[in-house]
């Protein structure tokens, strides 16, 4: 006879957790395609120079962050528009009080934080409390910030200091002790702070009571509040997460431009790109089905799928159209296998 320790249980638990996702299947035959189609029609960077993959994750950093809490708020069966605005406000307000200096840089962290928690518990106030659509609701936030950006700044604001710029490019060689590791030395800051979160989002989801009560909202609200759950903290908690990650996204971006302006978030589609990441990882529009590492390879999809239209030289234009097109048969051949497997 013999006995499982402890250590072994937790081990097994934590490998069932971290199930991986058809999606990943799907993000290898994109890397695949786009390291051919680079070396028949361009230079074939992507599969002989390293940089280019490590410049694929960098630029990816920023949707990444913020699509782990557009997956939480999607697993409880509702979604957040709010977000590229929520990143535009984060790098206006953080530099305009940063103005260039580090002491500065505490202040102006704990103020977009608290900025950012004040619009997730006003989206979730507004769905849960007075029963207004999600999409409505976040859409009206989103208006309403945009409105308020736009009455203040017009441009460029303030500045960040060179020491916070080590988060948009740093690398742990800057660390001591760690940044002494071969290899590991070169992995920019950026990366390993959205790893953290993803790490973050997984055992909030796996692990605690909020990502089972999330994934039950999500799946039927009735139950779960007969259930005993509080449906309604549940998704005002979701919410508020959600903006936080958009918060640090805007961070993460100013850090990179040294300067607020007010076009960020909505320039880089963050509000459509996050929903969009976070389908194509398999979290469903419905609710209650889904996880960040799905999410994770929906982002990954994205950055290579960028990258490999700027090799080819793709036009601007014909580029949107390939990337929806992609989501589409992402999407829809997901839905195809889900319905399969269900029956």
């Amino acid at each position: 006879m013999t006995t499982v320790t402890a250590p072994e249980n937790w081990i097994k638990r934590t490998t069932r957790s971290i199930h991986i996702p058809p999606v990943f299947l799907f993000l290898i035959v994109i890397f695949l395609v786009s390291g051919l189609l680079d070396q028949i029609f361009s230079d074939g960077q992507i599969f002989s120079n390293p940089a280019i993959m490590l410049n694929i994750v960098v630029r990816s950093v920023a949707l990444g962050i913020v699509a782990v809490g557009q997956t939480l708020v999607l697993l409880g069966a509702s979604i957040d528009l709010s977000v590229a605005y929520t990143i535009s406000i984060t790098a206006v307000m953080s530099s305009y009080i940063m103005l260039g200096k580090t002491s500065n840089v505490p202040m102006a962290i704990a103020s977009v934080f608290g900025i950012g928690a004040a619009i997730g518990l006003a989206n979730g106030v507004l769905v849960t409390k007075l029963k207004v659509n999600p999409f409505i609701a976040t859409l009206g936030t989103s208006l309403i910030i945009k409105g308020i950006i736009n009455a203040t700044f017009t441009n460029y604001t303030g500045s960040v200091p060179d020491s916070f710029q080590f988060f948009g490019y740093g690398t742990i060689s800057s660390i001591p002790l760690i940044g002494s590791i071969p290899l590991i030395g070169s992995i920019p800051v950026s990366i390993i702070i959205m790893l953290l979160v993803y790490l973050a989002g997984w055992f909030l989801l796996a692990r605690t009571k909020l990502g089972a009560h999330l994934y039950g909202v999500g799946g039927n609200s009735e139950v779960a509040r007969l259930s005993g759950v509080r449906t309604d903290r549940v998704l005002i908690g979701a919410h508020i997460l959600c903006s936080m990650t958009a918060v640090l996204s805007g961070l993460f971006l100013v850090s990179q431009m040294q300067s607020g302006a007010p076009w960020v978030g909505p320039n880089g589609f963050y509000d459509l790109n996050s929903i969009a990441t976070t389908v194509i990882g398999g979290t469903a529009l419905s609710g209650g089905k889904g996880g960040v590492w799905g999410t994770l390879a929906g982002v990954l999809i994205f950055g290579i799928l960028d990258t490999t239209f700027n090799q080819l030289g793709v036009n601007p234009y014909l580029k949107t159209v390939l990337r929806g097109a992609i989501i589409v048969l992402a999407v829809a051949s997901y839905t195809i296998r889900s319905k399969k497997e269900a029956a």
